[in-house]
């Protein structure tokens, strides 16, 4: 009887582990339920191969594939099979680059091509992407020398950017711990909503913003640099100089980029290909001039078409990301915006009317301080224009 009672107690912990490792892993294929049998008490969903009897042979090689690579993402390790059953290599695994539906994952230390399990395809997702890189993921090898991405694992982080024109969004970093928001002082010049934007992005996605304005070598007032990035030294947020070119603040770079996962994000033709390269030379990051062309006079071409991830003999992955000329904020409404502006949330409750939207009302007290200087203008500015994108 005691016996019994620590089988039960065994078999419930080992389906909480199970459930918990299929967590946050939509199904993006309703799959066909299997022909149930009277002596079948066991449902699709909820298994436990201590329950199940050896003729499982009744399901399909792909679904028992794909609960073994469970069981082992669960307990971490490979359980005995019957003599009988398939025997399929199953080890965890990093995304390290996605491109065109094919994955590069990175195993024991090599590297392997990957497809994507048709049943990962985001059908009922909030994503376009099925993976991204950063992803942990369970993969099994398809005989050939590749291998195939069976699930992905659950994110601690995802660093998201809506699609244009429609309702979902694309994961562009999984698991990443900070973003490096690179902007450069000119060609193109210093974009202050834009750093705006990626701060709120990152904040909203538990991630450490890190501004990085590169080419100071281009620099011809240093006063107005200081005054750019004051703003930003005082929200506390860590503020670095760089240069590709003249190698100036490369040292700080790599301090704040050791032993990290890091994000890097910005306009194209910031040169952030560039400073990996400086951090780490010998780094196959691929790098552009900035277009001359008419239409996007003094704007870098977009010369990262993948997001790549790419490891550091110090410890720590970068993963560059393509260039960007805008970040949506899907998902936050207007009265929420003020939020992540500390130098407005601070003076909001001195505000005349409490709904004050902090434009024209009377009374505003963000306004005053705008006017005093308490609130910088280019703070205020991008407060007032992404506001105006807000529902």
């Amino acid at each position: 009887m005691v016996r019994d009672y620590e089988r039960a107690v065994e078999k419930s912990a080992r389906r909480q582990r199970l459930k918990s490792a299929r967590k946050g892993q939509r199904r993006n294929l309703e799959p066909k339920p299997p022909r149930r049998k009277n002596w079948d008490v066991a449902s699709v969903d909820e298994w436990d191969e201590l329950d199940l009897d050896p003729r499982e042979r009744i399901m399909p090689i792909d679904e028992l594939d794909r609960r073994r690579a469970i069981e082992n993402a669960a307990f971490g390790g490979t359980r005995a099979s019957a003599p009988h059953e398939l025997e399929a290599e199953v080890a965890p695994a990093t995304v390290v680059s996605v491109a065109s539906g094919l994955c590069i994952v990175e195993r024991d230390g090599e590297r392997l091509q990957c497809r994507i399990r048709s049943g990962l395809t985001a059908k009922e997702s909030a994503y376009t992407n099925a993976v991204a890189a950063g992803d942990r993921v369970v993969v099994t090898d398809d005989g050939a020398g590749g291998g195939i991405i069976e699930e992905v694992l659950p994110r601690r982080t995802t660093l998201v950017r809506p699609e244009t024109g429609g309702p979902r969004s694309q994961v562009i970093v999984a698991n990443a711990e900070q973003v490096l928001i690179v902007s450069s002082w000119r060609e193109p010049f210093f974009w202050p909503e834009l750093v705006d934007r990626c701060i709120i992005a990152a904040q909203r996605s538990d991630l450490v913003p890190i501004v990085c304005v590169n080419k100071v070598d281009l620099v011809d007032d240093e006063a107005e640099l200081d005054k750019t990035i004051a703003p930003y030294l005082a929200l506390e947020h860590r503020v670095i100089r760089t240069s590709a070119v003249a190698t100036e603040g490369i040292d700080d770079l790599r301090n704040v980029l050791r032993d990290k996962t890091t994000a890097l994000t910005g306009m194209s033709g910031t040169g952030k290909s560039s400073l990996i390269s400086a951090v780490q030379p010998g780094l196959d990051v691929r790098t552009s001039e900035v277009s001359t062309s008419t239409k996007h006079l003094g704007e870098g071409r977009h010369t990262t078409t993948m997001v790549e991830m790419h490891g550091l003999e110090m410890g720590g992955f970068v993963v560059d990301t393509p260039g960007i000329r805008e970040f949506g904020l899907r998902g936050l409404h207007r009265p929420e915006l003020a939020g992540f502006f500390p130098e407005i949330s601070a003076l909001a409750p001195e505000c005349q009317f409490a709904d004050c939207a902090h434009l024209e009302e009377p009374g505003c007290a963000v306004v005053a301080g705008r006017a005093s200087g308490a609130v910088p203008e280019s703070r205020y500015h991008s407060y007032r224009t992404i506001l105006d994108t807000l529902r």
